[in-house]
C-alpha cells in the first residue's frame, strides 16, 4: 500500500499543475526511487563515473565495456582480493602470478592498477593489492582514457577510496563501523572506519579514515600473510567555487610469499595427484650454511651444473638425476613449494591532492597531484631474489567546458600532464641458479635445494650477487583532449593525446646480459580513440569504438631495461576495435552489455636480460547482466569467450619441463632445462595459442534480502563460477581440466550489528591455476579448498 499512496500523491501533484510533462517527470522520479530501493547488493551505479573517458558519464551509457563493483557488492559476494571480481566482471581471470593477487588479468593480459585515476607503480605479484578500503572498484576493458595517460589496451582496475563525500555530498553527521573476522586456517582480520563532517570557518567539508590489519595463516602450509592498511582522506568546499581534496594510503605486508605451487608437473600429477619423489645428493652443502652457494654448485656465473640448454636431443647428467627416495606419492592439496627462508616484505605509500575551481556555466578547472612509492624485498628459494625501490609522481591540470552549436551539445575536457619515475630494480636469475623441479615438495625443503641469494651476504665473496641492478628514470609530458558530443540520439566521444617521452637506464649488475653503460632515448607519440553510440527508444544502445594506444615496456618495478632502450623497443603500440550493445530494460531494473572485441598489444617475455617484447592478438565476446528481479531478489551474470594468440616467432628465453626435452622426470628433476628461443621448439616457430588463459569464464550469482522485521533483517547470496580448461604453452603440454566453484554467504542484521558468514568453494572442488610468466610450464597452483569466515560488524 505505501507504493500506491506514493503514486496517488504524485498524480494529485501532477493534476494540480495541469501539466502532462510534469507528470511524466515525476513518474520517472518514482521509478528511480523504486530502483534504488530494490538494489540491496549495490549492483547499480549511484553516481556517474569518469574512468572510461575522463568525463562523468554513467557506465550504462558509455560506449566501452566496463564494470563497477561497489563496496556493498564486495561484501555480499565475499570478494577479498582482485581475483574475486571474476564473479561480477566478465573477461577477468588471472593465471597464478605465484599465488600473489597483485594485478587482474583482463582479456588475456595483465591489467594496470590505478588509484583515483592515476597509474600506480607496477605490481605483478609483488604484493596482494588491498581492496578492503575501496568505496568501489572500476574495471575498464580497453585502453585508459587520454586524461589518465598513455597505456596499453587490455584493461585497467581503478581503486576509488572511501571518502567523506556521500554520492557527491558531505556526510550529514559522524559515522563509522568496526569489524572483526575469524575463519578457517586461523584467519584474523579487523577493520575500522570513521567519517565526520568538518567545518573550518567558511570551509565546509569532512574527513574519513579507514584502517585494516590481518594476521592469518593460509590454506597453503608455510604461508602466513600479514598486512596493515591505513587510508585517510579530507574533502572541503572552500567557498567562491573552490574545493580541495587530499589524502593517501599506506600499506605494509609481510608473508605475501610467492610460490609456484606444485612442481614436477605431469598429467598424472594433475589427474591423480601422483607425484614423483626423490632428491639429488650429487651437489653438497659443504659449508653447512643451509643452502647451495655458487662455489658448491659449479662454475659461477653460468652454473651449468643446474641447467642444461636443450638443442633438440635428450641429455642429462648426475646433477640432474634423482638418486635418493625415488618413487611416487599422492600430494596433499595444501602442500606447495615453500621453505622457511622464503620471504616478502612490502611498503607502499600513496598520496594525492586536488584543487578545483567551479567557473560557472558547467566550466571548471582542476589541478591534481599524485605520488606512489613501492619498496619490496623478496626471495623465493628455488633461486629468485628481488629488491625494488620505485616511485612515480604526476601533476595534471584539466579544464572542462561545454559547447553548444544548434542541436549539438558537447562537454570537453582538455589539459596537460607530466609524469616522472625513478626506480631501482635488483634481481638475480641470469646465471642459471634456478631449479624449480629440484625440490621434492612432499619431503620438504633441504639445504641442497635452497639456492643462495644476495640477502645472505656470504663472507669471502662466494655468495650470489645482484646480477641485474637497473637504475631507471623516465618522464612523460603530454597534452590531451576528450569531448563528449551529443546530437539527438547520437553520442560521439573523441579523445586523443600527444606525449613526449624521455627515458634513461643503466644496469650495473654483476651479470646483466644487456646493453653496457647509460642508455637514453626520447620520442614523441600520439594516441587517440573514437566511440559512437545510438540510443534506441526501447532501452538499447548499440555502439562501436576504436582506439590506438601506446605504452612504455616496463619491468616488474616499473623501470625500463637498458637493452630495450638501446634497440628502440621501449615504447610499443596497441589497438582495439570493439562493438556492442548496452541495455537498460524493465524500467531500469535489468541492465547490462554485450561486447565483441579484437585487440593487439605487447608484453615483456623471457627470463634472461635483455627481455623480449612479445606481440599478442586477442579477440572475444563478453556479456554482463545485472537484474533486480524484485525488491528482495537480484541476479548477476558475467561471461566471456576469448582467444589470445602469441604472435611468433617467440624468441624469448624460457624454462621447459624435462618431458619436453625428452628426459624422464627422475633423470631430469635435479636441475632445469632451457631454450634460448622458445620458437626453436617443435610447433612453436610461428603463432601459437596462449593457453594459460581459459577460453571461457561464466559466473551466475543470486542475492536475496528479506524485508525488515522487528528483530532485524537477513539475506543470502549463492553463486557459481565456471572456468574453462587451460594448458601449458609447450607442445604436448600438461592440461588442466575445467572446473566450477560454488560460493555462498549469508547475513543477519539487528540494529547496529551485522553478522555475516561466507563459504568459498562450498563443495571443496579440486582444481588448478597454471603459473604465469617464465615458469608457466614448470609450476601450477592447486586451488584453495573449502574456506569459511565469519564477520561481526558494528556500525555507529
Amino acid at each position: 500500500m505505501p507504493s500506491r499512496t506514493l503514486l496517488l500523491s504524485v498524480s494529485l501533484l501532477a493534476l494540480s499543475v495541469a501539466s502532462a510533462r510534469a507528470e511524466t517527470q515525476v513518474a520517472d522520479q518514482v521509478d528511480a526511487v523504486v530502483i534504488v530501493a530494490r538494489d540491496k547488493a549495490g549492483l547499480l551505479e549511484k553516481t556517474p563515473s569518469n574512468t572510461v573517458f575522463g568525463i562523468d558519464k554513467p557506465l550504462i551509457e558509455t560506449p566501452r565495456s566496463a564494470s563497477l563493483v561497489s563496496d556493498l557488492t564486495l561484501e555480499r559476494y565475499g570478494v577479498q582480493t582482485l581475483d574475486g571480481v571474476t564473479k561480477v566482471a566478465p573477461g577477468t581471470h588471472t593465471a597464478s602470478f605465484y599465488g600473489v593477487p597483485g594485478a587482474l588479468n583482463i582479456r588475456g593480459n595483465l591489467a594496470e592498477n590505478y588509484f583515483r585515476g592515476f597509474k600506480r607503480v607496477e605490481n605483478r605479484g609483488t604484493y596482494s593489492t588491498p581492496i578492503g578500503g575501496a568505496a568501489r572498484i572500476e574495471i575498464l576493458r580497453g585502453p585508459p582514457t587520454p586524461v589518465y595517460g598513455a597505456g596499453k589496451v587490455g584493461g585497467l582496475v581503478n581503486f576509488i577510496p572511501k571518502s567523506a563525500r556521500d554520492e557527491g555530498r558531505f556526510l550529514a553527521g559522524p559515522e563509522g563501523e568496526a569489524t572483526a573476522t575469524f575463519g578457517s586456517y586461523n584467519k584474523k582480520l579487523v577493520t575500522g572506519q570513521f567519517g565526520a563532517p568538518v567545518n573550518l570557518g567558511s570551509a565546509e567539508g569532512g574527513v574519513y579514515v579507514y584502517g585494516e590489519a590481518e594476521d592469518s595463516h593460509s590454506y597453503y602450509r608455510g604461508i602466513y600473510p600479514r598486512h596493515q592498511t591505513l587510508e585517510a582522506s579530507a574533502d572541503f568546499d572552500l567557498g567562491s567555487g573552490w574545493s580541495a581534496a587530499f589524502g593517501g594510503m599506506a600499506f605494509h605486508s609481510e608473508g605475501d610469499v610467492q610460490t609456484p605451487g606444485w612442481n614436477r608437473l605431469t598429467q598424472d600429477l594433475i589427474d591423480h595427484r601422483t607425484y614423483v619423489t626423490g632428491r639429488d645428493t650429487t651437489l653438497k652443502d659443504a659449508n653447512g650454511d643451509g643452502r647451495l652457494t655458487p662455489n658448491e654448485i659449479g662454475a659461477y656465473p653460468y652454473a651449468s651444473a643446474l641447467y642444461l640448454p636443450y638443442y633438440g636431443y635428450p641429455t642429462t647428467d648426475a646433477n640432474h638425476t634423482l638418486d635418493v627416495g625415488v618413487g611416487t606419492t599422492r600430494l596433499d592439496r595444501r602442500t606447495v613449494y615453500i621453505s622457511p627462508v622464503d620471504f616478502s616484505k612490502t611498503n607502499t605509500q600513496t598520496l594525492y591532492f586536488d584543487l578545483a575551481k567551479d567557473l560557472g556555466e558547467d566550466r571548471s578547472l582542476k589541478l591534481q597531484l599524485f605520488h606512489d612509492r613501492q619498496d619490496n624485498r623478496r626471495f623465493v628459494s628455488y633461486g629468485y631474489p628481488s629488491a625494488v625501490d620505485a616511485k612515480v609522481s604526476e601533476v595534471r591540470l584539466t579544464y572542462a567546458f561545454p559547447t553548444d552549436v544548434g542541436p549539438v551539445h558537447a562537454r570537453t575536457l582538455a589539459g596537460v600532464s607530466h609524469r616522472w619515475f625513478e626506480g631501482r630494480r635488483r634481481e638475480s636469475y641470469n646465471s642459471g641458479l634456478i631449479a624449480l623441479d629440484r625440490r621434492d615438495i612432499s619431503f620438504g625443503a633441504t639445504a641442497t635445494d635452497i639456492i643462495d641469494s644476495p640477502f645472505d651476504d656470504e663472507p669471502g665473496g662466494i655468495g650470489v650477487r645482484w646480477e641485474n641492478d637497473n637504475r631507471s628514470t623516465w618522464k612523460q609530458t603530454g597534452a590531451f583532449v576528450t569531448s563528449d558530443i551529443a546530437a539527438g540520439r547520437w553520442n560521439l566521444i573523441l579523445g586523443g593525446r600527444w606525449d613526449r617521452y624521455e627515458v634513461e637506464s643503466q644496469d650495473s649488475g654483476f651479470l646483466s646480459f644487456t646493453a653496457v653503460g647509460r642508455q637514453a632515448a626520447d620520442r614523441d607519440k600520439a594516441t587517440w580513440s573514437a566511440s559512437l553510440t545510438y540510443k534506441l527508444p526501447v532501452g538499447l544502445m548499440p555502439y562501436a569504438s576504436y582506439a590506438k594506444a601506446a605504452a612504455l615496456e616496463m619491468s616488474q618495478a616499473g623501470d625500463i631495461a637498458p637493452g630495450l632502450v638501446a634497440d628502440g623497443s621501449w615504447l610499443s603500440s596497441s589497438d582495439l576495435a570493439e562493438a556492442g550493445v548496452k541495455f537498460q530494460l524493465l524500467r531500469g531494473t535489468l541492465i547490462g552489455s554485450l561486447a565483441a572485441y579484437r585487440q593487439t598489444r605487447t608484453q615483456i617475455a623471457g627470463a634472461i636480460s635483455p627481455p623480449t617484447v612479445q606481440g599478442l592478438r586477442s579477440k572475444g565476446v563478453e556479456l554482463e547482466v545485472r537484474w533486480l528481479a524484485s525488491e528482495r531478489l537480484s541476479f548477476t551474470f558475467a561471461g566471456n569467450n576469448q582467444r589470445t594468440t602469441v604472435r611468433g616467432p617467440d624468441t624469448s628465453f624460457q624454462y621447459i619441463p624435462a618431458y619436453t626435452a625428452g628426459v624422464p622426470g627422475a633423470q631430469g628433476y635435479g636441475g632445469s632445462y632451457v631454450v634460448w628461443s622458445f620458437a626453436s621448439l617443435p610447433g612453436r616457430s610461428g603463432d601459437y595459442a596462449y593457453t594459460l588463459t581459459p577460453k571461457s569464464v561464466l559466473s551466475l550469482y543470486g542475492t536475496y534480502t528479506s524485508k525488515g522485521y522487528d528483530w532485524g533483517q537477513a539475506g543470502a547470496t549463492l553463486g557459481v563460477s565456471h572456468v574453462g580448461r587451460t594448458a601449458g604453452t609447450v607442445q604436448n603440454a600438461v592440461r588442466y581440466p575445467s572446473y566450477a566453484l560454488v560460493n555462498a554467504s549469508a547475513f543477519v542484521a539487528r540494529g547496529p550489528y551485522t553478522l555475516s558468514f561466507n563459504v568459498d568453494n562450498l563443495f571443496d572442488k579440486f582444481y588448478f591455476t597454471p603459473d604465469a610468466d617464465t615458469y608457466a610450464n614448470l609450476g601450477a597452483l592447486p586451488g584453495k579448498g573449502r574456506e569459511w569466515r565469519a564477520t561481526l560488524k558494528r556500525t555507529f
